[in-house]
């Protein structure tokens, strides 16, 4: 019996269609009171005053926590600067300094919402203002190397760059800019903290529930134990809720001062600063080839704004250093201080910024030799990582490539720019190579086995509405040799065993073993009881002998040379006397010191521009992955092609816009912060390459999280061109740049 890759509905979906459902915000907890984040008008300088007279006259109005009377936290943790990335440089009300434009400087809380918003808009704030940077050139002017870009070096070099360039027939030069972008969860941030004693429990909608349990006993100075992180559900986080944000934090200081549980939810607006944004990008590529496309040089240098209270960088030249063969090559990174909210994870940070760029340089680069942009990268090919010389531990791009071209029609479409119409439109067809590392970290799942025959596994991962319920369902499931419905899988509390943030596509990769080992481990328990048991018909057996099927009446264990001796799973238990429990724990070994683990994919888009309004649509989308074993078809495609819009929303509409004088988001809204409508999502045609791993993780299982967004970019970039005769290298891609 097996369900791993079938695509079977969510086990969550009737609560979410029902509202049974609880988010964050939504735990009814006794005496809850509401607070609000007050913040900052400046980009730069300090609080002088805050007269709260006027905000403490409205009528059940509880606490005004602000510089001057916030409680004091510890010395050596009070700046919340702990485990980055993941724990961040926060402000905690500790000091009077403004670092960026929305940052926290105040807290009210109120016996109703209505009523802590209507006081901290009472608050009349003095400030002392000080010169910020806010114009990405002038910070330019000054930049700096970070540490580590995630796990590896900053700047790369291999062979000899200027060589390569001089050998090469042909040559590009050209730079490419990505926006500041910030996430629109529906849910936006939410925490609900109540203390009893020294013990905090937090309703957070976080993506890592081990991460706030750990960061925010640091903060507290309180054991780990002490903190108890909840949240069966997320409203969507896509890397701003994988860290832990100074709202978390305040809301708990907030809850000890009145003594009462606090609520404590980010307006739409607060989504932008507090929170963290993709950061602003400028990328200079340099490619050289001969007249044949073999490249002969590559060059990738990023510079990426970050904030003046910690470093972030977004990884754009990772993609660089492992996607095509080019024996002479040289990547860099560099920081722009901004006085901006600190950058974070935006889904796929790093490859879907980077893979614009080079996918785009590819494309220009094949316009230039007269080259068809797929022969190019085929031309390119590389079955080693040239960046780390490990081999791939599987990689299926050339199928991706030829399924997704024959899917699309791609040998039908006219090299020639503006070759192509369609109603009146111009038809551009464009496509671009996608890529995301495979990532892995060790996890743990308890499972337990009751005397009706269910069983219940358990792990403090986190479902971000990706489909982790039902996958870990699935393969608990087939571990167990018990059909879906007799399974239960819960996760949600940071009580539970251990397990990774919910970042980097890592959750399946990483989980997904554990809950294996479990299902494995409680059947190995189970044939002991019974082989011990001299009332069983599998006394004495070993578990070699021991086989197992799901059974008319509940799982079955039976002696795989005499099937006549079986017993059901429950009758084990019952006879046992109590539930049968065990926990396991997966981790990865040496893995990635003999391989190099991506997943792959190719992205075939066409656009219609109208040529009098530069209005861009995006009719038809076909994508091809080879990622690994796929765990669900439905909730995977479901994936993929939610990356593929995000794709689109890179490339046509999103960017946030900053005031150049405050350092304020001017459009910090849905109503003018664009995201793609159905209207905009057309034909979105998803397909899997069946492709062996055996060495990623024991399920052979790549995340899907990330992928789909990288590629997409660069692929209706490189549409547009061919539409139009244009290149736009700046996104996003609108009317006035096509024009």
């Amino acid at each position: 019996m097996t369900t791993i890759g079938t695509p079977i509905n969510r086990v969550d979906a009737w609560a979410k269609v029902s509202g049974t459902a609880r988010y964050a915000a939504e735990h009814p907890v006794e005496g809850l009171v509401h607070a609000v984040l007050v913040t900052s008008t400046i980009p730069a300088g300090r609080v002088l005053r805050i007269d709260d007279g006027a905000a403490r006259e409205v009528p059940g109005v509880l606490l005004v926590m602000t510089p001057q009377n916030a409680p004091r936290l510890p010395q050596e943790t009070k700046d919340g600067k702990i485990q980055p990335p993941i724990g961040r440089r926060l402000t905690l009300l500790q000091e009077d300094e403004v670092y960026y434009n929305n940052q926290p400087i105040a807290v009210v809380v109120a016996d109703t919402y209505e009523r802590a918003r209507e006081a901290g808009a009472r608050l009349k704030i003095e400030y002392e203002g000080r010169p910020a940077v806010l114009d990405f050139e002038q910070a330019k002017q000054s930049t700096y190397p970070p540490e580590k870009v995630l796990t590896e070096e900053p700047d790369t070099q291999r062979g000899d760059v200027d060589t390569g360039m001089q050998a090469a027939g042909t040559r590009l030069d050209a730079t490419y800019t990505t926006p500041i972008e910030n996430h629109n969860p529906l849910e936006t941030h939410a925490t609900i903290a109540q203390w009893d004693g020294d013990r905090l429990t937090l309703h957070d909608s976080t993506q890592y529930m081990k991460g706030v349990q750990r960061i925010v006993s640091s903060i507290f100075g309180i054991p780990p134990d002490n903190v108890t992180a909840i949240c069966p559900y997320v409203g969507g986080g896509f890397g701003s809720k994988g860290s832990v944000w100074s709202h978390v934090v305040l809301a708990a200081m907030a809850a000890k001062q009145v003594g009462r549980p606090v609520k404590l939810s980010l307006d739409r607006n607060q989504m932008f600063g507090p929170v963290g944004q993709r950061p602003v990008t400028d990328q200079r590529m340099q490619l050289g080839a001969m007249d044949d496309g073999r490249l002969m040089a590559s060059r990738h240098d990023t510079v990426a704004y970050t904030s003046v209270l910690e470093n972030w960088i977004e990884p754009c030249g990772l993609m660089t250093r492992m996607m095509y063969e080019s024996p002479n090559q040289a990547t860099t990174h560099r920081l722009a201080r901004m006085n901006l909210g600190t950058p974070t994870f935006m889904r796929a940070p790093g490859e879907a910024s980077g893979s614009f760029a080079l996918e785009s340089a590819m494309d220009e680069l094949a316009a230039e030799l007269h080259m068809d942009p797929l022969d190019l990268r085929l031309k390119n090919y590389t079955e080693r990582d040239p960046g780390k010389e490990l081999p791939w531990s599987s990689k299926s791009l050339r199928q991706c490539y030829e399924i997704g071209a024959e899917r699309f029609g791609w040998r039908d479409r006219d090299p020639q720019p503006r070759s192509m119409r369609r109603d009146g439109k111009l038809v551009g067809w464009g496509m671009a190579t996608a890529t995301y590392p495979t990532n892995r970290s060790p996890a743990e799942c308890s499972a337990t086995l009751h005397p009706d025959g269910s069983a219940l596994f358990r792990s403090g991962t986190q479902d971000l509405g990706t489909g982790t319920y039902t996958v870990m369902t699935q393969v608990a499931a087939d571990a167990l040799g018990m059909p879906v419905e007799r399974v239960r899988f819960e996760l949600g509390n940071s009580q539970m065993p251990e397990a990774p943030v919910s970042g980097g596509s890592t959750t399946v990769a990483s989980v997904a073993p554990a809950v294996q080992a479990a299902g494995h481990a409680l059947r190995l328990k189970l044939i002991g009881i019974a082989a011990a048991d001299g009332a069983s018909p599998l006394f004495g057996a070993t578990p070699d002998r021991v086989g197992v099927d799901g059974g008319p009446d509940g799982a079955e264990l039976y002696l795989l040379d005499d099937t006549s001796r079986r017993e059901r799973m429950a009758d084990i238990v019952a006879r046992h006397g109590a539930p049968v429990e065990v926990t396991a724990k997966a981790e990865p070994g040496d893995e990635k010191q003999k391989y190099s683990m991506h997943a792959f994919g190719a992205v075939f888009v066409e656009v219609e521009v109208d040529e009098d309004l530069g209005e861009i649509r995006v009719p038809r989308v076909v994508g091809a992955y080879g990622v690994g074993k796929l765990m669900n078809e439905k909730t995977g495609y479901s994936q993929l092609m939610g990356g593929i819009v995000w794709g689109i929303s890179l490339a046509l509409f999103e960017e946030t816009l900053i005031d150049g004088r405050a350092g304020r988001a001017v459009n910090g809204n849905l109503a003018e912060y664009h995201v793609p409508t159905n209207a905009d999502v057309r034909d979105i045609d998803v397909q899997i390459v069946d492709e062996d791993d055996p060495h990623v993780n024991p399920l052979g299982a790549k995340g899907i999280g990330e992928i789909g967004i990288t590629g997409v970019g660069a692929a209706i970039a490189n549409a547009v061109f061919h539409a139009t005769g244009k290149r736009v290298r700046d996104l996003p891609i609108t009317l006035d740049k096509v024009l």
